[in-house]
Parts: C-alpha cells; sequence; structure tokens
C-alpha cells in the first residue's frame, strides 16, 4: 500500500513541477496618452508613437517629429539604433533613415534600384545594411545603403509574411500558416515551429514570444512551446510592446508599464 501512495506522491510531484514557470508581472506606472500608434521606448528613456502619419518622439514634455506626407503610411519603423532610425513606406517602396534628431539623412526609393526589388519587410542589419524581402524574387536580401547595393543571400521560398521583426544579425518572420522563421545575415534559413493563432505578437527573448488572442496575453515558452496566460487587469488595449523586461500596454486611455520577469 505504502509502494502505491508513493507512486502516486512522485506522479502528482512531477506533474506539478511540469507545469508552466510562474511569469512575475508587476506594474510600475501607468499615464494617460493619445496616439494612433504607440511604437516603444528606446534606451534613453524616449517614446516612440504615430499621430496622423506623423512620426514623433518625445520626452520630458520635449516633442520631436518627422512627417512625410507624399510617402504616404508609415508602414514599419526599426527603433534598434535611436541614432538612425528606419521608417518604411510599404506603398511607395520607399525607407527614410532619420538621426536622433529626426532629420532625414536618407532616403531610398527601391523603385529605382538597377535590381528590381519590391519591398515586403525591411529592417536594419549590421555593416550599413538594410534587411529586405523582396516581394518579386521571394527572396531575403542585404542593401547596403551607402554603397546603394543589393544582395539576395537566400533561395525563393513561398508563404507570405504574416509578421516579422529583425536586428542586426537576425530577420525573423511568422508566414500566414504561423510557421516561424529566422535568417541570419549568411543567409542561413532555420524553420523554428509553429505558433498558435494569434492576433498580435512580439518576439520577446531568444526563448519567449508574447502574443495576444482575443484581448488576452500570453507568454510562449518557445523550448517547450507551452503559453502561460499573463495576469493584467487590461482586457482591451490597442497593442503592447517589451523590450528590456519592460511590458508596455497601450489603450484607448494611456499606456501601463509593467515590469516582466521572463525565466
Amino acid at each position: 500500500m505504502k509502494k502505491y501512495v508513493l507512486f502516486f506522491l512522485m506522479l502528482w510531484m512531477s506533474g506539478s513541477f511540469a507545469q508552466n514557470p510562474k511569469i512575475a508581472v508587476s506594474k510600475i506606472n501607468s499615464f494617460a496618452f493619445a496616439a494612433d500608434t504607440f511604437l516603444g521606448y528606446d534606451k534613453f528613456g524616449w517614446k516612440y508613437f504615430i499621430i496622423n502619419n506623423t512620426f514623433n518622439k518625445e520626452k520630458d514634455s520635449l516633442i520631436l517629429q518627422y512627417k512625410n506626407l507624399a510617402l504616404g503610411k508609415i508602414t514599419k519603423v526599426d527603433l534598434q539604433n535611436p541614432l538612425k532610425i528606419m521608417l518604411f513606406y510599404e506603398n511607395f517602396n520607399t525607407v527614410i533613415l532619420l538621426d536622433n534628431q529626426l532629420n532625414e539623412t536618407q532616403k531610398i526609393s527601391f523603385s529605382e534600384n538597377q535590381v528590381p526589388i519590391v519591398v515586403a519587410g525591411t529592417g536594419m542589419a549590421a555593416q550599413n545594411r538594410l534587411w529586405i524581402y523582396n516581394s518579386l524574387s521571394q527572396q531575403i536580401g542585404l542593401f547596403d545603403y551607402l554603397k546603394n547595393e543589393y544582395k539576395s543571400i537566400t533561395v525563393p521560398f513561398t508563404g507570405k509574411l504574416k509578421y516579422y521583426e529583425s536586428d542586426f544579425n537576425y530577420f525573423q518572420w511568422i508566414d500566414e500558416n504561423h510557421e516561424r522563421f529566422a535568417c541570419d545575415v549568411y543567409g542561413k534559413m532555420a524553420d523554428l515551429g509553429k505558433l498558435p493563432d494569434f492576433d498580435r505578437v512580439r518576439f520577446a527573448s531568444d526563448n519567449w514570444i508574447l502574443y495576444s488572442l482575443d484581448n488576452q496575453l500570453f507568454a510562449l515558452d518557445i523550448k517547450n512551446n507551452k503559453p502561460t496566460p499573463l495576469s493584467i487587469p487590461e482586457k482591451s488595449f490597442k497593442s503592447f510592446t517589451v523590450r528590456d523586461q519592460i511590458l508596455s500596454i497601450f489603450t484607448t486611455d494611456g499606456i501601463t508599464n509593467y515590469k516582466i520577469i521572463l525565466p
């Protein structure tokens, strides 16, 4: 009898330890804020947002702006390097580079490039280059914006980009089938598995992805493919961002910042 009790106790303990790790989320602050799109913060404490298709950065009541209505809607913003910010205007196949004062330093019109390029995804890469997903060739490439040179680094692949992020060394994306992939600057591609259904998603770290579905926020442990619901009071939000263990929830009323500790 004792052996059976011990056996079931061990089963219960193993099931308990197999549960998802507890993720600590604690509120830092909240404040009223109005914008069309909240983009996040940089390491210097500036917050970035879009109002009426005008790009803004704000800190301590100082606001800087960049506006280029002739290029249409801002599709993507890369804030990796606050000293060199990238704005992508997909409808005009154009990238604008800005300095930290939001002065335009370079305009890149890919429609004028010698190699035909229609950009469906882009971001800052290392060594004065941009990541480019060229929808014409269905390849990922690198564009040297100082030399005005483009080079494809992958073979063509099928599948449309539903969501993508990049850093200086990697371009990551999720296709319409929720399959996740990554490519490094040498063109090596990796299939990183399938994600659950989502409304919004952010790559929080090498091991964690945050995503929302029906206004519930989840942290997905990539290694074990296990989602954990996050306990936040906001039941309706426009977007969220995560950087340096700070989770920012953007609602119609404002922004709430949380400290999030991912194991």
